[in-house]
This record gives structure tokens, sequence and C-alpha cells, in this order.
């Protein structure tokens, strides 16, 4: 599959492609013990490729019983190949090869905010939390304002399972598949969408309207914050992304 606007050529520069074989190679055949999480997009493997066996990436390979596919799939490379932040989780490359399509990252030796909160045993401390929230703030406000465009980025699915961290417990947004442009022009403020995004994070005014601003952004952020001072979930079933 391939984009509906002629992207690869200025991807070629910013990220690599790679080819099935590597990528089966690096998760020896998508072995199930490198697995480390399934989202909406399809399986997450741990893998390392030959050319550098000292670093560890994650890659996330469409199920192609997903409900996500290819627009999804070509927003984020597009996003991703683009946005350069110490708050935006890096991507190293993309797969699209026959049927197959899949996503390399930077691997985060921690994992998610949401499974810190709500599933492990691991109790992060004040100072650790306060640090990942103003990360990604920063992370969020360079979407909004500092990408070197007029519109910058709405994220549209900000939620404590899309906030990674490393080694160091830096915060890492993840997941732009559902990312938006923001108003091509000063005189919108808003862009009016097909409603997606997440139950419990998703703002009430853009799920009513279909329009979708920066703010929207903002409440879910909120309820991030929310999420970390209580220790409560957003809801019964926030790890689920509806449309």
């Amino acid at each position: 599959m391939t984009p509906s606007t002629p992207l690869l050529p200025a991807l070629e520069h910013q990220c690599r492609c790679f080819s099935m074989a590597e990528l089966s190679s690096a998760t020896d055949n998508f072995d199930e013990k490198w697995c480390i999480g399934q989202g909406g997009f399809g399986k997450v493997y741990k893998g390392m490729f030959s050319d550098d066996p000292t670093s560890i990436y994650a890659i996330k390979r469409l199920d192609f019983m997903s409900n996500q596919g290819a627009t999804e799939f070509w927003v984020e490379v597009r996003m991703l190949s683009r946005l350069r932040h110490c708050n935006i989780v890096p991507l190293i490359g993309y797969c699209n090869e026959g049927k197959e399509m899949a996503l390399v990252y930077e691997y985060m030796h921690n994992g998610t905010l949401y499974d810190h909160l709500h599933k492990n045993d691991t109790v992060l401390t004040w100072s650790q939390l306060l640090k990942i929230c103003i990360g990604a703030a920063r992370g969020l406000d360079y979407l909004h304002t500092g990408t070197g465009t007029q519109q910058g980025v709405i994220h549209r699915d900000v939620k404590s399972s899309n906030i990674l961290l490393d080694q160091n417990y830096a915060a890492k947004i993840a997941d732009f598949g559902l990312a938006k442009i923001g108003p091509i022009n000063q005189t919108h403020t808003h862009v009016i969408t097909t409603v997606k995004g997440t139950f419990g994070y998703m703002d009430p005014n853009y799920f009513y309207t279909g329009r979708l601003t920066r703010k929207s952004d903002v409440y879910a952020f909120g309820v991030v914050l929310f999420e970390v001072l209580s220790g409560r979930p957003a809801s019964d079933n926030s790890g689920s992304s509806s449309s």
C-alpha cells in the first residue's frame, strides 16, 4: 500500500525503509517471546538488527484484522518522520512490503505511564511523576506551537498509555495514527473531523460537535494529570480507542 500523497521521496531522507526480511530477522520471525504489547494497530515486538546489535528497537506490526490500517500508518510515518523533540518518541523507520506494514521506534525501557500507574508493582516517586508530567507537557507544547509550521499538530489521542518512558523515565509522547494538522489559517480555530479518540480522555465539546482544537489535547492531558494525582484510571476501558 502507498499513501494517497507522494510522501516516499521526502521520507527517504528522514527515516529508514526496512524490508520485512530485516524485521523478521530482528524478532526471530516475530516470535511471541519478543512480544511486548498489543494495541489497535497490532502487536509490538522487541528486536535487534544485525547491523546494530547493541541497540534495542520496538517494532509495531500491522494486524490484518485491525480496525486501524493504511491511513493511520501513513499519518504516523508522515508525522514522526518530520517531528524532532526530546519528548516525542523517535521513529527509526517503516516497512511497506506487499500487505505487510510495520513501524520501527526506539525501544522505551520503562513501558508506559499507564502501566506504572495501574498495573506495575513499581511505585514512581512524586519527583519522578512530576518530571514525567512536565516532559509530556513540553512534548505537547512542541506539537501545538513549536513544529515550525503555522498550523501545529493536534495529537487527538493523548492518554497515559501513549506516554512512554525511556531508561531515565523521560516522557515520550507516542502513537500519532490519529493526529491532525491544525487549522490552515488564523481565521479558523478548529478542524472539522470524524470523532476519534479514547473514551475517558475525549474532550466533550469535540465529541458532540466534531470540532477539533488544540484544547482537545489539553483536556485529555488534564485527565492524565488527574490519573497521576488520584491513581485512578480515566475509565474502566481506558486503554481502548473508539471511532
